[in-house]
């Protein structure tokens, strides 16, 4: 089902709980909602609409992409970005770090450990903050 997107900053800062398999419907309608705003999003976090779990969705390529309870594990190379996000207005400046080494888990609560560079970690490290209450 696609959701309204949260714009309530309060709401936005709060931390975000462990995913379960019980969260799995949070994840279809992530998919859902970012597949809606695919001409201005390039991924989202449950608690950008209205659910304080650990689940995030990005796109790769034409590939929409679930990760549950990620954890960032390394960082390396820090740059400066500009990001925006649909929760918010306007652009921000932030640092965000050209390689990172995630753990999470699959759509089908299978463990995985894996490497992202370039865009793709930019856009995980954005929402993963999102789970923290931090809001670019």
């Amino acid at each position: 089902m696609i959701r309204n997107i949260v714009k309530d900053i309060a709401f936005l800062e709060q931390k975000s709980e462990l995913a379960t398999k019980d969260d799995i419907e949070v994840i279809n309608d992530l998919t859902d909602t970012l597949k809606a705003n695919l001409d201005r999003c390039v991924g989202m976090a449950a608690n950008m609409i209205g659910v304080k779990k650990r689940i995030l969705v990005f796109t790769v390529g034409s590939i929409i992409v679930p990760m549950v309870n990620p954890v960032i594990l390394k960082k390396e190379k820090p740059y400066e970005a500009e990001e925006s996000c649909l929760s918010l207005e306007g652009f921000r400046k932030t640092t965000r770090y050209e390689s990172i080494e995630v753990e999470y888990l699959d759509v089908n609560f299978k463990k995985h450990k894996q490497v992202f560079t370039g865009f793709t970690a930019q856009i995980i490290q954005h929402e993963v903050d999102h789970f923290e209450g931090i809001i670019i």
